[in-house]
């Protein structure tokens, strides 16, 4: 009886309000194609795939486990594992703090003309492409007429190094690039929180005493917390996910010892080795998926037990 009525007044809320749920029926179409329905060929990963006639995903034979086991065994492993680990950690060590940095320090300037013109500065490169921004990484750093080997033989009188081939300068200049392309617009969601705080505490602080720094410290970072926390998480869950595009734009035979990471090896595996592997290729994103999943979880138990926040 209780479930029954549960779902009469959810299908008279449904009727009477028909026209606002009228609007769900694209993106739940969307999501439904595009995200739900694919997931059926997940189980190549668990096959032999082949294209013959009459076999293709549903009639390839099963194998289990075993392209999980060969990439398990593969030296790729290691290698592709450590630098995707690397650079996502990489990237949230260095890039998470500084949009939380940036916010605060834009909220706490009182000219709005010159606070308009840093925003608006700020937020433009991340309209720029990954291919014009890796291009423009790529004139910059020219170790002969870029800025920097300009500038380096100016100040050396040695030929610059080649930057964009040195494998340990590789995760410096995707993380770098990525917080210079990113920062303004990541502070949008701080900035916007900030603007909810009640101003009477920082007038009644004020009135106590209390200096802009202290009120930065005590009013303005704990209103943004629970914020921070929720894009953690998601941040958290995206560890093994470094950026296709750019990784593969930006790589090359001089550093791919640092530069090959899991989403341009199952590109090569799937799609531009003359084998064609799918199955293989495959199992190594599934495998992934799941790595990121586990992360996801753990660190939302881990926030909610340290701050009771937490997205679910």
């Amino acid at each position: 009886m209780p479930t029954r009525s549960k779902a009469s007044k959810l299908l008279g809320d449904i009727l009477s309000r028909w026209q606002l749920y009228l609007f769900l029926v694209l993106p739940l179409a969307y999501l439904i194609i595009f995200a739900y329905v694919p997931m059926a060929g997940l189980q190549i990963a668990f096959k032999k795939y082949s294209a013959a006639p009459g076999m293709g995903i549903w009639g390839s034979p099963w194998v289990g486990f075993s392209q999980f086991k060969k990439f398990f065994s593969s030296y790729m492993f290691n290698r592709v594992l450590t630098n995707t680990v690397r650079i996502s950690l990489y990237s949230l060590v260095a890039g998470f703090p500084i949009p939380i940095i940036f916010a605060l320090a834009l909220n706490s300037v009182t000219k709005r003309r010159y606070k308009k013109t840093v925003q608006m500065v700020t937020y433009m490169p991340y309209f720029i492409s990954t291919v014009v921004l890796v291009g423009m990484l790529m004139q910059m750093m020219n170790p002969r007429i870029g800025i920097f080997g300009v500038a380096y033989k100016a100040l050396t009188g040695t030929d610059a190094p080649n930057l964009i081939g040195l494998p340990d300068a590789f995760p410096n200049l995707y993380v770098w690039s990525g917080i210079w392309q990113n920062m303004g617009w990541s502070s949008i969601i701080y900035i916007s929180a900030l603007a909810s705080i009640d101003s009477e505490l920082h007038e009644a602080a004020q009135l106590d005493g209390a200096t802009r720094f202290q009120r930065i410290l005590h009013i303005d970072f704990p209103g943004i917390m629970g914020t921070a926390i929720i894009l953690l998480i998601i941040n958290s869950g995206q560890i093994m996910n470094v950026g296709f595009e750019k990784a593969f734009l930006m790589q090359n035979s001089l550093n791919q010892r640092t530069s090959e990471v899991i989403s341009t090896y199952v590109y090569k595996v799937g799609l531009a080795s003359g084998i064609q592997d799918f199955s293989y290729a495959t199992a190594i994103g599934l495998f992934n998926s799941l790595i990121n999943f586990f992360i996801i979880n753990v660190v939302n138990q881990l926030a909610k037990k340290a701050s009771g926040e937490g997205l679910w």
